[in-house]
């Protein structure tokens, strides 16, 4: 599962904003001036046409992660591209829009409502008179009450990872007609426009062992725009065709190809013409706006960037003396690196030429960003000290420090539970408060934690490290011999030499009073400047790096960083032991941003005493191995937003409890902090069957979540996808659930 986009329903399921596409509250038009709501804070980016302008037939090819262990949505194992393949050949009973809003889809639903209330709920579906499987038959009754006898927990024979709002169904039943569905809940239920969707057919879940087995590997009846021809596990393409059943608009597209490829392969694979669309990473971006720079510059343009960056001026010059010198072996050596340069800069130009083909499609995704704080051990049990965390941080810089270069809105988001534009969505963070240096001081002393108290000499374990000293292992311990290089910050990031265990482990803010007399040379740390005044030391010894607090405003800071406010007067300690809390990272090639981010929180946080060790963990362990166990005081990591919060986002907010075995039953409350007053709103919230009611209550539990401070939501992740010149409707969708049937290529001319 990666760390970095992490959904609502993924954890239960194992995968990654499986339902984006699926969820839904009461629809509206759209977003009026009244509505505290609001729109959402960046456009879609599609290049969206009229179908009368798309041509009628072509392939597309569109970058997954990798081919789906299982293409059953609601097994344990599935994931991101389980999901696409679904959106496009299973029944989607509601979608989103560019609002992040969900909308019924006519292609299956006519009308769907609740016409009864007491003494139960029941809601009635009226499914369009023309929706049928691919193998003739209707969609039904039967097809509904098949996936809510597979999903509603009572059968543990169905490997199922979720029953949520299935397990309150209490009968379905055929209307009047065979188009119409009733279903009777036992329990209120206000997110049921969450279920059936999406909808499978009977086949599939109407015996544990078809469930199980018989939609893992293909999905022989569908009910969508396209239909499964084939799944090349051996290629790595996923090839969906025209469903030659489909009632509704016909697909424009004959052929979609979902491919797997690797997003640090995914710039050569776009350059080398085998993907038409693919989500990309921001050195990717640069690279095909760049691409585009260059071309408009014209042939003579230098480069400024890749491997034909080096061939300088002063290296060709170096290169011809030593080629005309005394000494052969040299100019040998310098032939073959001149050959080998050469050889890049025609690769690295070819490619360059042929991104030109793309277009970077921007927005934002529905998901954000937070910083975790582990409040079950450590300091961070206590709230203040959490709280001040909170306080410490600048969520307005560092929104701006990931989106502004990007040219997308930097706006800090305001709640857990929705995102601008959603229904549910309203800035809590007032029940917390914003950034404020002295509150932060004020809180951590009254919590104990005091400026320059006694210190056990050379405590180099963090908050946190107890817990994760047997499983874990040891931290690394760098010599001066250590390979150091700078973060997109700035910052310095350590690496690992054996790639074993955390990958690097410096200190933020450190405790010694003075360094010995035999210790490492002094190293300027990143951004410092000789110069009037520039007289404090920074050291980097041990492989950790060890910032003086206290010292000259700016000094460890990478320029264009905001000097910091009045010193904290050093590390605070209580009982002879630092303020140290350990900020676990991932140290993955994708992960610069977020390690990016991780630095500058430290920095933040020095400026009120509180010291941090960040730890870089190979990525496939970042989550399984640290989050998820518990293993950190700081990290971070995304969550989708949701449009079913009471339902979605319980299980990430919800008090841990202790289990039958002892243990403590967090569910995906990875910090586990949460309070029984979130818990009764969030009850309270998804029995409510007034929608505006139900709003509130969940708005309510956003803002004891808010003042809880075990996640503090930073900033919407942004989303970056290359698309090829004159593919049509598709791209950088935001919100919106693709409309596949829309896809295609514009007519020439």
């Amino acid at each position: 599962m990666s760390h970095d986009g992490v959904g609502l329903r993924a954890v239960t399921r194992s995968v990654a904003f499986l339902t984006a596409g699926v969820l839904a509250v009461p629809a509206l038009a759209g977003c009026s001036e009244q509505d505290g709501a609001g729109r959402p804070a960046a456009a879609q980016d599609i290049a969206s046409a009229e179908r009368g302008r798309i041509a009628d037939g072509g392939t597309l090819r569109w970058a997954v992660d990798n081919v789906p262990e299982t293409l059953n949505t609601f097994q344990a194992d599935a994931d991101a591209a389980t999901a696409r393949v679904a959106g496009a050949v299973l029944p989607t009973l509601y979608r989103l829009d560019a609002n992040g809003r969900p909308q019924r889809n006519p292609d299956y639903l006519e009308s769907a409502k609740i016409v009864e209330r007491e003494p139960r709920q029941v809601v009635l579906y009226k499914l369009n008179q023309q929706a049928v499987w691919s193998d003739g038959r209707e969609i039904g009754a039967a097809d509904f009450s098949a996936q809510w006898r597979a999903l509603s927990g009572k059968d543990t024979a169905y490997w199922t990872a979720r029953n949520a709002g299935y397990d309150r169904i209490e009968k379905i039943e055929r209307g009047r007609n065979d188009l119409e569905v009733r279903v009777t809940f036992k329990r209120p239920y206000a997110d049921w426009r969450s279920l059936f969707s999406p909808l499978y057919p009977k086949d599939v879940t109407g015996t544990p062992d078809t469930f199980n087995d018989s939609a893992r590997r293909r999905l022989k009846v569908t009910a969508g725009p396209f239909a499964v021809d084939s799944v090349d596990r051996k290629s790595g393409d996923i090839t969906l065709k025209r469903n030659p059943r489909w009632w509704g608009r016909p697909a424009k597209l004959s052929e979609l190809v979902l491919r797997a490829v690797p997003r640090e392969k995914r710039a050569a694979a776009l350059a080398g013409g085998r993907l038409d669309l693919a989500e990309i990473d921001a050195s990717e971006a640069h690279r095909i706006t760049s691409a585009d720079r260059e071309a408009k510059a014209g042939k003579g343009a230098p480069l400024t960037h890749g491997p034909a960056a080096a061939l300088t001026p002063g290296r060709a010059l170096r290169s011809w003396a030593i080629a005309h010198g005394s000494d052969e072996e040299a100019a040998d050596k310098e032939t073959t690196a001149r050959k080998k340069r050469a050889k890049a800069v025609a690769k690295y130009t070819g490619q360059q030429s042929a991104l030109r083909a793309y277009t970077v499609r921007k927005s934002l995704e529905p998901a954000f960003t937070q910083l975790a704080l582990n409040g079950s051990q450590g300091p961070l049990a206590d709230e203040r000290v959490r709280r001040a965390v909170a306080r410490a941080l600048d969520r307005e810089e560092l929104a701006k420090a990931v989106l502004e270069p990007l040219g997308l809105p930097a706006e800090p988001v305001g709640s857990h539970l929705a995102l601008a534009g959603q229904h549910a969505y309203a800035d809590g963070s007032g029940a917390l408060g914003g950034q404020d240096t002295r509150e932060a001081q004020a809180l951590l002393s009254d919590a104990g934690w005091v400026a320059g108290g006694s210190l056990k000499k050379k405590s180099k374990k963090a908050a946190g490290a107890e817990a994760s000293k047997g499983a874990e292992g040891k931290h690394s311990k760098h010599s001066k011999h250590s390979k150091h290089s700078k973060g997109s910050d700035g910052s310095r990031d350590t690496d690992d030499a054996d790639g074993s265990g955390d990958d690097g482990t410096y200190i933020v803010g450190g405790t010694d009073d003075k360094p010995a007399d035999d210790e490492s040379p002094t190293v300027l740390a990143p951004g410092r400047r000789h110069g009037a005044g520039g007289t404090e030391k920074h050291l980097a010894q041990d492989g950790k790096q060890q910032l003086r607090p206290g010292g000259a405003p700016g000094a460890y800071a990478p320029r264009g960083t905001r000097a910091p406010g009045p010193a904290a007067g050093g590390p605070l300690a209580k009982n002879g032991k630092p303020l140290s809390l350990r900020f676990v990272l991932p140290s993955g090639p994708g992960s610069q941003s977020l390690r990016a981010v991780g630095d500058r929180i430290a920095r933040m946080l020095d400026r009120v005493g509180i010291r941090t060790e960040i730890s870089k963990v190979a990525d496939d362990s970042y989550f399984k191995d640290h989050i998820a166990s518990g293993r950190y005081d700081l990290a971070l990591y995304s969550w989708p937003a949701s449009a079913f919060p009471a339902t979605d986002a319980r299980p990430i907010y919800a008090k841990p409890v202790p289990a039958a075995d002892g243990s403590l039953n967090v569910e995906q409350n990875f910090t586990r902090v949460g309070t029984d007053q979130v818990d009764q709103l969030f009850d309270q919230a998804i029995a409510e069957l007034d929608a505006d009611e139900s709003r509130s209550l969940v708005r309510k539990a956003d803002a004891r979540i808010w003042a809880a401070a075990g996640s503090i939501p930073l900033y919407q992740r942004p989303q970056l996808t290359a698309a090829r010149n004159g593919l049509a409707n598709a791209g950088a969708f935001g919100f919106q659930t693709p409309l596949y049937e829309d896809i295609g290529f514009l007519k020439k001319g």
